[in-house]
C-alpha cells in the first residue's frame, strides 16, 4: 500500500492545485499543471517498473540465466533514472520490489550496512549499489 503513497499525494496536490486555478478562471492552465502532476504520479508509481518477483524466485532465475537481480522501491529516483535508461532492455533484469518483499529488503540490508539503499542490482552474487545504467545494460546483454 504504501508504494503509490506518493503517487497519490501528487494526484491529490494537482487536483487541489487545479481547483484553486479553475475558480480563478485559468482552466487551460489548471489543466497543464493537473496533467504534469499525473505524469509525475505516474513516474513514481509501480507501473513503470517491470512486474516484481519475490527475492528467492529472482536469485534462482538469476542463477539460471545470469541476468542481474535489481532490488528497488516505488518512489526512490535513483530506482526510476535506472529504469528509464535500461529502457526496453530492463525487463530482461529480475525486479524485486523491497517494500513488497521481507527477504529482498533482507538482501539489501546485507548489502549495504544495515540501510536499504536502492537501486542495489546483485550481479553473480555480488551486490552492486546505485550502479550505472550503462554497466547495468551491459550487464543485460551478456546474460543468456
Amino acid at each position: 500500500m504504501r508504494a503509490w503513497t506518493l503517487p497519490t499525494l501528487l494526484v491529490l496536490c494537482g487536483s487541489a492545485i487545479a481547483t484553486g486555478l479553475i475558480f480563478r478562471g485559468s482552466v487551460g492552465e489548471a489543466a497543464a499543471l493537473l496533467l504534469v502532476f499525473v505524469l509525475l504520479a505516474g513516474a513514481h508509481s509501480p507501473l513503470v517498473f517491470p512486474r516484481s518477483i519475490g527475492a528467492l524466485e529472482a536469485q534462482r532465475r538469476s542463477a539460471a540465466d545470469g541476468r542481474p537481480v535489481v532490488y528497488w522501491r516505488p518512489g526512490c529516483a535513483y530506482c526510476l533514472r535506472l529504469r528509464t535508461r535500461l529502457g526496453r532492455g530492463a525487463r530482461r533484469a529480475h525486479w524485486v520490489d523491497i517494500w513488497r518483499d521481507p527477504e529482498g529488503a533482507a538482501v539489501v540490508r546485507a548489502a549495504n550496512d544495515g540501510n536499504e539503499t536502492v537501486p542495489t542490482v546483485v550481479v553473480a552474487g555480488r551486490p552492486h549499489t546505485n550502479p550505472d545504467p550503462a554497466w547495468v545494460r551491459e550487464q543485460l546483454s551478456g546474460a543468456v
